[in-house]
């Protein structure tokens, strides 16, 4: 394999980008930052990427990193093929609070309709399918959420029998925002991602994920899956969490870009997410996810997420998916759902592209390296006793 075949996950524009991201040492978990195509390790300036965050300049980079190298002389292997030649690459947050943002796109607000209507049942989605999208999702699309149009079309459906929780999360004022999963649980490229062993009917969603400091400032973004059991929220919302959070139910990379002149918020608004799954039989789906159709602007999702709450660590915010798979892969009506060793692969081109293979939670690499294990690492190496990012600029 060329070094170029072997940096194919990265933005195509990785020369000039600014990258933030997390690799595995043999003294630990290490904060890198990659630009000129030259990678530093930045623990010498900050132990963790959620300080380091923190303190980015508003112009400029930060100074004082150790120089590992030239990103095009490391390979990063993948856990599931046996490579472990070179630097694993991790998750690349570390303390950050992961938190998601749901039903932004018209298209996954009339699928969470048809959840709920089939009670999580896959074989009843279809026939549901067909009477609600045309009517619902032509009306979600026409309105902006929160709007005196929103409000006179949730009077309107709720007349017709069509209203759902999801739709007021979809056009109501308020957006739905909930923890996706734990600090330090998120899963990195290369990685395996896992679905629950009793899920009968689940998917990934590719996304956009925004990186957002203490005081809510949006300082980049990185690729995300979040992994969701339909067969569980369909049930039950209130079974959210068991649908959501799960081990290795979180796929985040491959790393974070910070926003500079050559990658801005609008990126982010005009990114077209690729999404691609090669299933052990031979099966292949292949799906897009558009940014420029979300209901709600990224910066608009973010200050929601923020309300009145503090992140002193930090936080991501995963800002939902226009991606709902329907092909039917065995069962002519059943729909989409994953198979153990499934390889999904998230991309776009000014971040990248995410690849994780599917298990199952149970059988996902077991997750122990929590905050405690963290914080005991880092006054290993020296790097805590008092020791925090300054500020740049």
């Amino acid at each position: 394999m060329s070094a170029n075949d072997a940096l194919a996950f990265l933005p195509n524009d990785w020369r000039e980008a600014t990258l933030i991201g997390r690799i595995e040492l043999p003294e630990g978990p290490t904060p890198i930052m990659v630009t000129g195509g030259e990678v530093y390790d930045m623990t010498p300036v900050a132990p963790t990427v959620s300080q380091l965050l923190a303190a980015w300049p508003d112009t400029g980079l930060p100074s004082g990193g150790r120089r590992l190298g030239r990103l095009e002389d490391f390979h990063f292997g993948k856990l599931w093929s046996g490579e472990r030649a070179g630097a694993q690459l991790l998750s690349p947050i570390d303390l950050q609070c992961v938190k998601a943002a749901g039903v932004t796109f018209a298209v996954s607000a009339v699928e969470r309709v048809i959840e709920e209507r089939a009670r999580g049942d896959a074989d009843k989605a279809q026939a549901i399918r067909n009477a609600l999208a045309e009517r619902v999702g032509s009306d979600i699309r026409s309105v902006k959420p929160g709007s005196p149009e929103a409000m006179k079309l949730k009077d309107a459906l709720i007349h017709d029998g069509l209203w759902s929780q999801y739709l007021e999360v979809a056009i109501g004022p308020d957006a739905e925002v909930f923890t996706k999963s734990p600090v330090l649980s998120s899963v990195g490229w290369g990685e395996e991602v896992g679905v629950r062993s009793d899920s009968t009917w689940n998917n990934p969603e590719p996304e956009v994920v925004m990186v957002v400091t203490p005081e809510g400032r949006a300082v980049g973004a990185t690729l995300g899956n979040d992994v969701n059991l339909r067969c569980f929220e369909g049930r039950s919302a209130l079974l959210l969490g068991k649908a959501k959070d799960n081990n290795a139910s979180c796929a985040l990379g491959p790393f974070i870009r910070m926003f500079d002149d050559g990658f801005t918020i609008d990126d982010v608004r005009a990114a077209v997410l690729d999404l691609k799954i090669d299933g052990p039989e031979g099966y292949e789906l292949v799906g897009r996810s558009t940014m420029s159709e979300i209901s709600r602007d990224p910066l608009e999702l973010v200050r929601q997420a923020m309300s009145e709450h503090h992140y002193p660590d930090g936080f991501v915010l995963m800002l939902g998916t226009l991606f709902a798979p329907t092909q039917d892969r065995d069962v002519p009506g059943r729909g989409f759902t994953h198979k153990v060793g499934d390889v999904v692969k998230v991309a776009t081109p000014k971040l990248g592209c995410l690849e994780n293979r599917v298990t199952t939670s149970k059988e996902a690499r077991h997750w122990t390296f929590g905050i405690t294990a963290l914080m005991q690492n880092l006054a290993a190496r020296g790097l805590l006793g008092g020791t925090q990012a300054r500020k740049f600029g």
